[in-house]
């Protein structure tokens, strides 16, 4: 079989050069700072400009953790703009290349499938790379990195490791070239898909670099990662099987829809029912949205730093299956006082609706009130219209007005941050 070739694509700093580009300024040469100001010094940057990172400052770092005597200015995070910047960035992509052979990995970052368009292109897959670089710079003033390689992981190790420190912010590797030139390459948690948790177990039975997991012996490292190694291993080695076709047919066997939020002060028992209520009310909002229906939810709750207290995890069951505010709110509420020590200070809340199906798979039984649910249905209905219509905070909860209430900002977010609406 002959190699495909993979682009991935990243925007070089994405946020702070978007704020850059809006101000005239050239992220490359100034400081700048992608935080909310209105939090307290320990809020993550977002992002900072590639000039920042020379100075040593690393990009997710606390905005007390940039030394005092570099000067920057700090922009607050304006997500609807990231998002309308990112959009015309993936019509760059759609100009070149068909939406089947594009994966978008995240908001800043894309896999391309190029192979069947080298040919017609009579480019490489770097000529092509940097052709479609250079029109996302001439459109948007933004700079992006690319890593080639044969396959998704190789491209996506050329990205992270190679292309971001050449001159040309281009990298290439096969698994010949990635066995010559990474497999001695420290750290481990450059690589993808190796964060510190297993680095650290590696590193414990002195597997520190990449050379050093493809010569283990798989039985061992079976035994200590289970199925994971399996990953692991083929990584080592440069190989990986799945392709962007694979990526866009793959059904999973479950699904759910969960809501989580870090709180940003501790909140007391009772102020903490708010919030779960709040969070619940809002995720049967999406299930009824998408035509949804759980038949079960899972409440996990994180207790303040320094607390010697696990978290209190829990789930519920849901008879039948439903996506109404009148049963799913009364039963969170009761799992949160089941589970959760009044006693400890709150501070990190995950609610999951799980085994998440179509509601046309409802099943009534003969004990279902079916006017009820009808009714209750086109309430929820009718809220979401008006929501969609006239803004999220258009109809409001009475609980969402008190003091300990987060709907309404949260409301103001995208993705937890503010969309500069």
């Amino acid at each position: 079989m002959s190699d495909r070739f993979y682009l991935c694509i990243d925007l070089k700093s994405f946020y702070a050069s978007v704020e850059c580009v809006e101000r005239g300024l050239d992220p490359m040469s100034v400081n700048l700072v992608v935080a909310d100001p209105d939090r307290n010094y320990g809020t993550i940057c977002l992002a900072i400009t590639p000039a920042m990172k020379a100075l040593g400052i690393k990009n997710r770092c606390r905005v007390y953790e940039i030394p005092k005597e570099v000067e920057y200015i700090t922009a607050p995070p304006r997500m609807k703009l990231y998002i309308e910047y990112s959009a015309e960035i993936y019509g760059v992509y759609l100009e070149y290349i068909a939406k089947e052979d594009i994966h978008v990995y995240s908001i800043d970052e894309a896999f391309i499938d190029v192979t069947e368009y080298l040919k017609m292109y009579g480019m490489t897959a770097n000529e092509l790379g940097q052709k479609i670089m250079s029109t996302i710079f001439e459109r948007t003033g933004i700079r992006a990195t690319c890593g080639i390689g044969t396959n998704l992981y190789l491209a996506k190790v050329a990205l992270d490791i190679t292309a971001k420190k050449a001159p040309d912010y281009m990298g290439f590797l096969n698994e010949e070239l990635y066995r010559q030139t990474l497999w001695q390459h420290k750290p481990l948690t450059d690589f993808w898909r190796i964060g510190v948790g297993t680095a650290k177990k590696l590193s414990y039975y002195g597997i520190k670099t990449v050379e050093s997991i493809a010569q283990a012996s798989e039985d061992f490292l079976y035994r200590l990662f289970g199925v994971d190694a399996e990953l692991l291993i083929d990584h080592a080695w440069g190989r990986e099987p799945v392709t962007i076709a694979d990526i866009k047919n793959y059904k999973p066997k479950s699904n759910c829809l969960s809501s989580g939020q870090t709180l940003l002060r501790d909140y007391a028992f009772d102020e903490g029912r708010i919030i779960v209520k709040e969070m619940t009310d809002l995720l049967c909002l999406d299930l009824t949205d998408n035509n949804l229906i759980t038949n079960s939810i899972t409440l996990h709750i994180g207790y303040t730093r320094g607390a010697e207290k696990p978290p209190a995890h829990g789930s519920v069951k849901l008879e039948p299956e439903t996506n109404l505010d009148s049963i799913m709110i009364p039963a969170v509420e009761r799992l949160y006082e089941k589970i959760v020590d009044r006693a400890v200070p709150i501070r990190h809340i995950n609610i999951t609706c799980n085994n998440v199906a179509a509601e046309e798979c409802r099943q009534y039984s003969f004990f279902d009130e079916v006017n009820n649910i009808d009714r209750s249905r086109k309430i929820q209905k009718a809220v979401l219209e008006v929501k969609k219509r006239y803004g999220k905070n258009s109809i409001l909860r009475g609980i969402n007005l008190l003091e300990a209430g987060t709907t309404i900002e949260r409301n103001r977010q995208i993705g937890g941050h503010k969309s500069g609406e």
